[in-house]
């Protein structure tokens, strides 16, 4: 019998599905494991540490040749990554071990001007933001497509109508594509909020041991600027060491943008159904099967913009939590936001590209759309009637009418033309054809066409 390996020799395995070889395929998006990923923030790392060398070689700080040297060295897939475990096991941080390998492979005369007068947060947290940026980056491109082909949408159809529903019963007539600008609306609120929030998170984190630079003197300053320029970030007004606002902005966006995707999906779940079946999700075979009822077609996209969106608005909290830090240098917090917000950009963006998969391609069927809007016959339209006869009756009488014909309808499945038909109070003052032009939907769609056009409007301003 082979022996136990201990913790410490056992090859590390993922715990989160969103990180398995499997069920990875579900969660998230593997563009966004890269810009997100362990190897990715090892490299970023090296990326602040090559343009720190640079920047400081600029200014005459470390000799000029020791830079080039350095930005050659900083390779993450060179490193030793069981060496670096083990020294951020003892240490806490990545930092250390990471420098001491990077001083390595740069040799003894420009390896010893590596990290020079950072600290260790100025790097792990300018890391991140470089992570952010590309995070950000990806999911632009994801949401820019599923805005496009939801005014698409939207305008081929801003005059289909179908049944309104509140409280998951018919309340009045609406058009599909005034549906439709629902779910697009907040969407585009979301790009138009996107250069503000990169305003906020891209900025360098750089502020030396407690945030004064003291190790670099009266250069300070200097070093920020050009470091800054090196990574194309914006410097800060202060070192953000202990205030996390920027990067929770980021989160807190990510939380939003899921929240909207979250009112898609489950608009299209709902209307999936067999007994509505108004949409259902662009059909791939084999996809959203059962593994016993061969007729099944699952909302399978939609179950997983709502997981997802549910992990991420899970994560938030944590990282909002994580902004209570102390003095100059949080003791607990800043551990706990990295554990959440590299996930929130994993599992949001597998949230949108389920939207975007959804969005391009789901199938409309108008017809059955109509059916359910006449199987209450005519019912769907009782505040119209209402409104219509409240000149010849007035509001309250009106009401009282158009309520008895309802009850008269249900009571004897009839529709609602026939029904008021029989009630003498109306057929005394109206004819048939009168009473039939009030109850056609087509006519009690107020100004949904033109709430369709507003947002249309926003996606080619």
């Amino acid at each position: 019998m082979a022996p136990t390996k201990t913790s410490e020799e056992a090859p590390t395995m993922p715990v989160n599905p969103a990180d398995g070889a499997v069920l990875g395929a579900l969660y998230g998006t593997d563009a966004m494991r890269a810009a997100m990923g362990e190897h990715a923030f090892l490299q970023r790392m090296l990326d602040v540490e090559a343009a720190l060398a640079r920047a400081q070689a600029r200014l005459g700080i470390i000799p000029a040749e020791a830079a080039p040297v350095i930005t050659e060295a900083a390779d993450a897939s060179k490193l030793d990554l069981a060496a670096m475990a083990g020294a951020t096991r003892n240490t806490g941080y990545p930092v250390v071990g990471l420098v001491k390998q990077l001083s390595e492979l740069a040799g003894p005369e420009a390896g010893r001007w590596t990290h020079w007068g950072a600290t260790t947060q100025d790097i792990m947290d300018t890391a991140l933001v470089l992570q952010i940026r590309d995070g950000l980056a990806l999911v632009e491109t994801d949401l820019r497509a599923t805005v496009a082909a939801l005014a698409a949408m939207a305008a081929a159809h801003r005059d289909t109508v179908m049944a309104g529903r509140t409280h998951l019963q018919h309340a009045l007539p609406v058009t599909f594509g005034y549906k439709v600008a629902v779910w697009l609306a907040p969407l585009l609120a979301s790009l138009e909020d996107l250069p503000r929030i990169r305003r906020r998170a891209l900025r360098l984190s750089f502020g030396g041991a407690a945030g004064t630079l003291a190790s670099l003197g009266d250069k300070g300053l200097a070093v920020t600027r050009e470091l800054a320029k090196e990574l194309d970030l914006a410097e800060a007004d202060v070192p953000w060491h202990v205030a996390r606002d920027g990067i929770n902005e980021a989160g807190c966006w990510l939380g939003i943008l899921c929240g909207s995707l979250s009112k898609l999906a489950t608009d299209v779940m709902l209307m999936m159904q067999s007994e509505i079946a108004e949409v259902s999700e662009p059909h791939v075979r084999g996809r959203g099967g059962s593994s016993t009822m061969p007729q099944k077609r699952n909302p399978i996209a939609c179950e997983y913009v709502l997981s997802q969106a549910r992990g991420v608005h899970a994560l938030v909290p944590q990282m909002l939590a994580s902004m209570a830090q102390d003095f100059e240098r949080g003791t607990g917090p800043w551990q706990t936001e990295m554990l959440a917000l590299p996930q929130a950009f994993l599992l949001a963006h597998g949230a949108l590209s389920q939207a975007r998969f959804i969005a391009g391609g789901l199938v409309v069927d108008p017809a059955r759309m109509r059916r359910n809007l006449d199987a209450t016959g005519g019912l769907i339209v009782s505040e119209a009637v209402m409104m219509g006869l409240a000149p010849v009756f007035g509001r309250g009488e009106s009401h009282h009418i158009v309520n008895d014909a309802c009850d008269l309808a249900i009571a004897e499945g009839i529709g609602l033309t026939a029904a008021l038909m029989r009630d003498t109070r109306v057929s005394a003052r109206l004819d048939e054809a009168a009473i039939a032009a009030m109850t056609d939907p087509a006519a009690y769609l107020g100004s949904a066409g033109a709430f369709v056009d507003r947002v249309l409007a926003r996606v080619t301003a």
